[in-house]
């Protein structure tokens, strides 16, 4: 539900408004309510909002409320009391354009006490270029306040593709932000700039000193390189490493947990072909370079990764849920040290763009539509568990 703002609109005309489009988005969700088959047994995929613009991320408050991000440059608060807020005041001029636009939101892990929210987002340039850039800024009184930009991707790159953009927070004061080729290839091959690569940074968004290449030829925020579009990372609850899923070309999406200073082929190897069918070496013909966990041909595309920890689905515990854009669902995967492999696909019918896990155990998925959707997963109860519809 989203009230729209006119001129001459009164209070009270705004709150009917308001109670009207909420009673609405209430009786939909009723109506739209349906059950799916899953490993954890029949699952409800519950609406909860929707007539979001190509969402993108979001992040888990303390008070249960989410903050959601629309690509066109929009930060909305949903609760279960009242839907979706009006967007959220201060945030950054974004390039909207193509794949780019505002993307992820993570809460600082300090946040019930800084109050500090992260943004990654499509950062416009002096000459009608873009790059991926990342900031902080206050959340208080659902408003945000003191923007502070932090990092910039180099160079700017004119075009609408591959801006990357996860944001994910480790277990040792730092964070990482994955970052796409921008369409250009061979520059994901060079340390000298940022383009598909993950970078490693201090929260202030200063660098590390034990990042792989401070002092030397590459560019000190590297961890990793060789990438080409990622929108899919998150960190293992129980070793504490990065996992990303990455977008391939025609084929070959893949699951990798970077290591610093590796190089991970692209564009040199993958398991799939251009897009105008030229083939591609295989991996395994640049031992040198590092290979996947797991590859995906025909592709899932993924966008927004979680490693779930909950009561809700014990079938699920320890796995890591991939959303899906061309999978329409999540790709859940197990992990075994350095071991992956898919176990399972969750059909949802709909390109998933990001997931999360809510403190209950239940997930809270993001449809990518121009009319975008916000759903809950959960077990099915009483009646529901015995028959879908």
């Amino acid at each position: 539900m989203r009230t729209v703002r006119t001129p001459h609109a009164s209070l009270l005309s705004l709150v009917a408004v308001g109670l009207a489009g909420a009673t609405a988005c209430a009786a939909a969700a009723q109506q739209d309510t349906r059950t799916v088959e899953t490993d954890a047994g029949r699952t409800v995929v519950e609406p909860l909002a929707s007539g979001l613009v190509h969402p993108w991320g979001m992040a888990l408050l303390p008070d249960g409320r989410l903050l959601v991000t629309e690509r066109a440059g929009r930060l909305r608060v949903w609760s279960a009391d009242a839907g979706l807020s009006e967007p959220v005041a201060g945030i950054p001029e974004v390039w909207a354009n193509g794949q780019g636009g505002l993307l992820d939101v993570a809460l600082a892990p300090d946040f019930e006490t800084s109050r500090l929210v992260y943004l990654s987002y499509a950062r416009p340039g002096p000459d009608g270029g873009a790059a991926t850039a990342l900031g902080r800024a206050r959340f208080e009184d659902d408003r945000l306040t003191g923007f502070e930009r932090i990092f910039t991707e180099e160079p700017w790159i004119e075009g609408p593709n591959h801006f990357g953009g996860r944001i994910v927070f480790t277990d040792r004061g730092t964070l990482f932000l994955t970052l796409g080729e921008r369409f250009q290839f061979d520059p994901a091959q060079d340390t000298t700039n940022h383009l598909g690569t993950v970078v490693h940074l201090q929260m202030d968004g200063s660098i590390p000193q034990d990042n792989p290449f401070v002092g030397g030829a590459g560019a000190d925020a590297i961890w990793s390189y060789g990438h080409r579009n990622i929108e899919a990372a998150a960190l293992h609850p129980e070793t504490g490493e990065l996992w990303i899923a990455e977008m391939g070309p025609r084929g070959g999406d893949e699951l990798n947990q970077p290591q610093a200073g590796r190089n991970y082929g692209w564009p040199l190897v993958s398991w799939g072909r251009h897009y105008d069918g030229r083939d591609i070496p295989d991996p395994p013909t640049r031992p040198e370079l590092a290979d996947a966990a797991v590859h995906w041909t025909p592709v899932i595309s993924p966008s927004g990764m979680a490693f779930y920890r909950g009561d809700a689905f014990p079938a699920w515990e320890g796995s890591a849920l991939i959303g899906g854009l061309t999978a329409e669902g999540l790709v859940r995967v197990t992990i075994d040290g350095d071991a992956a492999t898919e176990v399972e696909r969750i059909a949802l019918g709909a390109r998933i763009r990001d997931v999360e896990v809510a403190s209950d155990g239940t997930l809270y998925v993001l449809t990518d539509q121009e009319d975008g959707d916000l759903w809950r997963l959960a077990p099915a109860r009483g009646a529901e568990a015995g028959a879908g519809r």
